[in-house]
């Protein structure tokens, strides 16, 4: 655990489900208490980078809709309303506590094009100099899976490449689940949580295929693969619940939380 707790460069990622009601609407009470948290960890000399989904639900919510839109335009459309109305309220509840917040939205080709790439890696570089929280997402309003190269896909996988170019410590993944069980929670009473998984393997892959979240595009699959990920870069990843957000606090300071994935660098 001393990966966790030494951690000094964190990369959070909250879900859909964690930030909205099942109406769709924002969970302003939880969302009010992650920015404290948060915002007290970068208080406390961490560099915190926010990942955050919700566009589209939140633009689902805001715009009184029965789902998500199927359309592609429709999509985008709602994206870029829900996008508005999460940065509205990030830098409400960060400036609250007297911190800045930057949006940066990423598509698939930072990934393909190294000057795309370096350019962002020096963005976020001069952010965090600055003291100031990158608020992430994917930019669902130009991001489309008919052009090839422009998506990332969830936002699972956008934390664990903003993980990997910023060269954090840790990435810590929010969702509406308290970890990787051995086996489904939701239909197995017995299932345990697994406290730590040295290694992502085939096994451990096919148990995440049991373990779904109510909403959002992720399910525990994807979130055990953005470990992976950022575990072969020497990044310790955590999976926990984010109901209660100030039980980061408890990961800081030792408590067995949640699933930790990887031991740390090297």
């Amino acid at each position: 655990m001393s990966a966790v707790t030494q951690a000094n460069r964190i990369v959070v990622k909250v879900g859909t489900s964690t930030l909205t009601y099942e109406n769709g609407k924002m969970n302003l009470r939880r969302m009010e208490r992650l920015c404290k948290v948060l915002s007290d960890l970068q208080n406390s000399g961490k560099e915190v980078i926010l990942v955050t989904s919700g566009a589209i639900g939140v633009g689902v919510g805001k715009l009184g809709l029965p789902g998500r839109p199927q359309e592609t335009g429709k999509r985008q459309a709602v994206a870029a309303v829900g996008q508005c109305e999460l940065m509205f309220m990030y830098d409400k509840f960060f400036g609250e506590y007297n911190l800045t917040t930057a949006q940066v939205l990423l598509t698939g080709d930072v990934l393909v094009n190294e000057h795309l790439r370096k350019n962002t890696e020096n963005t976020f570089m001069e952010l965090l100099k600055l003291g100031i929280i990158p608020v992430v997402n994917e930019n669902d309003t130009v991001a489309v899976d008919e052009l090839e190269g422009a998506r990332i896909g969830d936002n699972d996988t956008l934390s664990a490449v903003v993980a990997r170019l910023v060269n954090a410590d840790l990435l810590v993944i929010l969702t509406d689940i308290d970890g990787l069980y051995d086996s489904n929670p939701m239909k197995d009473p017995e299932a345990k949580r697994i406290p730590f998984v040295p290694e992502v393997t085939g096994d451990i892959l096919a148990l995440a295929g049991g373990s779904v979240s109510n909403r959002g595009t992720g399910g525990m699959s994807t979130k055990v693969r953005a470990a992976a990920n950022v575990n072969r870069a020497g990044i310790v990843c955590c999976v926990m619940s984010g109901a209660v957000p100030e039980k980061l606090y408890d990961l800081f300071e030792g408590a067995q939380i949640g699933t930790v994935f990887g031991t740390g660098k090297g």
